[in-house]
């Protein structure tokens, strides 16, 4: 079974948002306005790149990394990288010629499925909303957050507010940087039955 893990910038409050920020409320773009850029802090962006085989993400997000990330520089890996784009609208034509090979899924299921497929990790990036319904689901595995000293208040959440049984978590990575970032990295742990 294919790993799925999740990559988040996120405040101590639990808002994510992409790094160049997005309109809709007071804060946005705070991942750069309030916290001093230090590479080393974004260390885990150029390894999930080298260890992840496929991309998943929602519409939304495809829709604002399509048409920027295919020429940068930076995102290099990703543009060879199989992607996965869960949508019950999005149809082919929707999809950008320059990414790569673009896979439409149209449910969990679907997801699911690509789990049991063989092959590498899966990285899911932004996606709030579909995070959130693959953390209901159980379909997450692992947490790449870097988790920003601030508290914002309003804007998107990873985590849904679905009343639901506790998830554990186990923390596999953690290091604390001079800007304040802490980079988390937690597995999920799965109950297992005897």
């Amino acid at each position: 079974m294919r790993t799925l893990i999740s990559t988040a910038f996120i405040s101590l409050d639990g808002v994510v948002e992409a790094p160049g920020g997005e309109p809709g409320y007071r804060n946005s773009g705070w991942t750069f306005k309030h916290t001093e850029f230090l590479p080393e802090s974004f260390e885990i962006k150029g390894r999930e790149q080298k260890e992840a085989s496929a991309m998943l993400l929602g519409r939304v997000s495809y829709q604002a990394f399509s048409p920027v990330w295919p020429d940068m520089e930076d995102f290099a890996d990703y543009k060879v990288m199989p992607k996965y784009v869960v949508s019950t609208t999005l149809t082919e034509d929707d999809l950008v010629a320059n990414w790569g090979e673009t896979t439409i899924l149209r449910s969990l299921d679907d997801v699911a499925a690509l789990k049991e497929t063989d092959g590498g990790p899966i990285i899911v990036h932004g996606s709030a909303s579909l995070n959130q319904a693959l953390s209901d689901a159980g379909l997450i595995d692992r947490y790449h957050l870097l988790v920003f000293p601030l508290l914002l208040g309003a804007g998107k959440r990873l985590f849904s507010s679905t009343d639901k049984d506790v998830q554990k978590l186990r923390l596999v990575e953690h290091e604390v940087y001079p800007n304040g970032l802490q980079k988390q990295v937690f597995d999920v742990v799965r109950d297992v039955a005897r």
